[in-house]
């Protein structure tokens, strides 16, 4: 089975030459692709650099849109800070399902860049500044996963995303998203959940664009908050957009709370309010009444847009874990004005049960089931 192998060849030549004999060693035919800056020793200005990395990564991708009857079905990229972040962009162009590795120094947070894509990393631990025992047992160790990838894959193309019912949920509406998958499953669904942390989300979109879904659960749209008011998040400009063509169930799963870090490192705007900790990294902030009517407004336009049946339920009793009798960011008000904003939008339905009770997942699998019903 050929691989391509994406590198700059022009600073990384011995391990690219390393890599590519241990992969010829563990069977796999290689094709290379060099995604150098080709600076030629010149000191480039920042300006400079940007662009020429972008010029590097339109070039490979050219590259290999030119060579379409060679389409590679596993694609191994090799790359320091600069080289990674060239390679990235050239695999995020490529099918979200295509098996990928990306070997690199890792000098930044990959996450935002990986988010909806099937991408392995190996972090080289070492720089990739010459051959030595660290690089080489890398370099060997990815070779291997190389090989077992390939010894993954069906003999001929990429095996077929089976269509299901697409799930967002967080740890703080586990319990109502657990019932909820059990509940999709007892009626012949397959279930696939992604975490509405701020880069989950990205995968949930990408897959709903690209036919993985034949209906989706929105039970937990938090990103609401990380994208328009306040957390980290990856770019996903269709988050709540791009699955309007498909049935589509939504919940106010985590939409009161914003998702920050530690406590004592949060701004005191909002060490201010109501606020516990998740866990000891992550600190989640009840979202004030004019965030929560921003967040209605945006999901509301959203929905408002969209071409496929969809039903909006409101669990009155509580939109996340800590939103209830005696919880850290219980606000029934909250609860109310979002209701009512996000009601001047698109009908909703208004259930008594908090977001976590096995009453309010069934009732979302029931309209679910009741959208997507044969006529």
């Amino acid at each position: 089975m050929s691989v391509l192998l994406l590198a700059t060849f022009d600073t990384k030549r011995e391990e690219t030459e390393y890599i590519s004999r241990a992969m010829e060693a563990a069977g796999l035919t290689v094709r290379r692709c060099d995604i150098s800056l080709n600076a030629e020793g010149v000191h480039w200005s920042p300006e400079e650099k940007l662009a020429g990395m972008d010029a590097a990564a339109e070039r490979a991708i050219a590259e290999i849109a030119a060579a379409s009857a060679k389409a590679p079905r596993l694609v191994v990229a090799l790359g320091g800070g600069t080289g990674g972040q060239i390679a990235l962009k050239v695999l995020h162009s490529l099918p979200a399902m295509m098996p990928k590795l990306l070997v690199t120094t890792l000098p930044f947070d990959p996450r935002y860049v990986i988010a909806d894509n099937a991408i392995v990393l190996v972090p080289t631990i070492a720089d990739l500044c010459g051959l030595n025992a660290t690089t080489r047992d890398v370099l060997d160790r990815a070779a291997a996963i190389a090989a077992g990838l390939r010894g993954a894959l069906p003999a001929t193309g990429d095996a077929p995303l089976t269509p299901s019912v697409g799930v967002t949920s967080l740890g703080v509406t586990g319990p109502g998203t657990d019932a909820l998958r059990q509940r999709l499953t007892e009626d012949g669904h397959e279930v696939t959940v992604f975490h509405a942390n701020g880069f989950g989300g990205a995968a949930f979109t990408r897959w709903a664009e690209i036919g993985a879904f034949k209906g989706v659960v929105d039970y937990t749209p938090h990103e609401l908050t990380r994208c328009h008011v306040a957390g980290i998040h990856a770019e996903m400009p269709n988050r709540f957009t791009g699955m309007g063509h498909l049935p589509r169930v939504v919940l106010p799963g985590a939409v009161n709370v914003i998702g920050l870090g530690e406590a004592s490192l949060m701004p005191e705007i909002y060490r201010a309010r109501p606020h516990y900790a998740h866990s000891p990294l992550f600190t989640h902030v009840q979202c004030s009444e004019a965030e929560m009517t921003r967040c209605a407004d945006i999901l509301g336009a959203a929905l408002a847009g969209s071409t496929a049946p969809q039903r909006v339920l409101i669990p009155m009793g509580g939109f996340s874990s800590e939103d209830r009798p005696g919880g850290a960011v219980e606000s029934p008000a909250l609860r109310h004005l979002f209701a009512n904003r996000l009601e001047t939008h698109v009908p909703v339905t208004r259930l008594p049960g908090h977001i976590n009770d096995a009453e309010v997942a069934h009732a979302a699998a029931d309209a679910l089931a009741e959208i997507t019903k044969e006529p």
